[in-house]
């Protein structure tokens, strides 16, 4: 007979914990994300315009149209169930919709600001409103979405009744915008060279260009975490959530990103009222609707003086600066979120969307 090897519980437990970690360094994290019910009511090349069922009757008239960044996916803002913002505005009332850019493909490498601005959010616009049944609509930009959101209420503020811009750059002086002031200088980054050398440019380039503001808890601190959740059994779904999107990074389209980084980083021409779309001039002074300008104190991708610009600039006469106590991502997701940032945009939106 063959004699057996007893192996104690508490190490098979352990090497059980370890390969379930490895598999997820080597393999990424894997999640449902983007749970809320929805469905797509208006395509544009790779770009869905999603409208999202009411988990509860609809008693805001005004309809939200939700713009997200170029770069990373957009179901950040339906993470999961529990933890998505889109859930609890539709529990509210509220009839939501948000366009997803999609993943440009090489042939998308000429598209730039003037076909997003001009072109993409405006088609969007009217479908949300023809399908609502509404003459105006809420925009709500995340990120570079709020910047192109700006630019949008600029040339077209007819039928815009309220704005909201979460993390949004408008200014990009370099004593304000930390290590991006070095990552971006023109000595250093020539954006046409990668636009010409890649087409679109990587999403890896650009994730990496953004964990490098803060190297040690991006790229060790995640996975102290991980271990840790793991070892102490602790819940893993938000977790794996959020890696999964961390790391789910699409191309950004070449003429884009050049336009991104030579007029806005090393020019700072928004403000400035320098910016062009086929000829029209941004003037962030054209905006009047109503605005919550919404910044974090710990955001290293968009700090305080870059969105805050925002509010000198424009002529809306209702206007508020919201401040949080968080990160970049950290204002959107999680317990801080769901007690501060989601209550404050609910209640603002409610006094202004019937």
């Amino acid at each position: 007979m063959t004699e057996q090897t007893f192996v104690p519980a508490d190490t098979e437990n352990f090497f059980d914990k370890y390969s379930q970690g490895m598999r997820i360094v080597v393999e990424g994290a894997q999640a449902d994300t983007g749970q809320t019910p929805k469905e797509v009511v208006w395509t544009k090349n790779k770009a869905k315009l999603y409208h999202y069922q009411p988990a509860a009757e609809k008693t805001h008239k005004t309809p939200i149209l939700i713009i997200y960044a170029l770069i990373n996916r957009p179901y950040i803002l339906d993470l999961m169930p529990g933890n998505s913002l889109i859930e609890y505005l539709t529990d509210e009332g509220f009839d939501v919709y948000m366009l997803d850019w999609g993943i440009p493909g090489d042939e998308d490498k000429d598209m730039s600001f003037e076909h997003y601005v001009l072109d993409y959010i405006p088609r969007a616009a009217k479908k949300v409103m023809k399908t609502s049944g509404t003459d105006d609509f809420t925009l709500f930009g995340y990120c570079m979405g709020g910047t192109m959101s700006a630019m949008y209420a600029s040339l077209f503020p007819d039928t815009l009744k309220n704005l909201i811009l979460m993390t949004t750059p408008t200014s990009f002086p370099k004593e304000s915008i930390g290590l991006y002031s070095l990552f971006t200088n023109d000595k250093y980054l020539k954006p046409g060279l990668l636009a010409d050398a890649f087409g679109n440019i990587p999403g890896e380039i650009i994730d990496t260009g953004n964990r490098m503001m803060k190297p040690v808890t991006n790229y060790v601190g995640t996975y102290v975490s991980m271990w840790e959740r793991l070892f102490e059994d602790k819940p893993m779904e938000g977790w794996l959530a959020m890696n999964k999107w961390i790391n789910d990074g699409p191309p950004f389209a070449g003429a884009a990103f050049k336009q991104w980084i030579t007029e806005f980083y090393q020019q700072d021409k928004l403000v400035k009222g320098e910016v062009h779309l086929r000829g029209r001039r941004v003037d962030l002074s054209n905006i009047k609707a109503p605005l919550l300008n919404i910044a974090g104190t710990k955001d290293h991708i968009c700090s305080i003086p870059q969105a805050e610009a925002t509010m000198e600039y424009v002529s809306s006469e209702d206007k508020e600066f919201f401040v949080q106590d968080a990160g970049h991502v950290g204002l959107m997701t999680g317990r801080g979120a769901k007690k501060g940032l989601w209550p404050k945009v609910n209640e603002w939106l409610a006094e202004r969307s019937n």
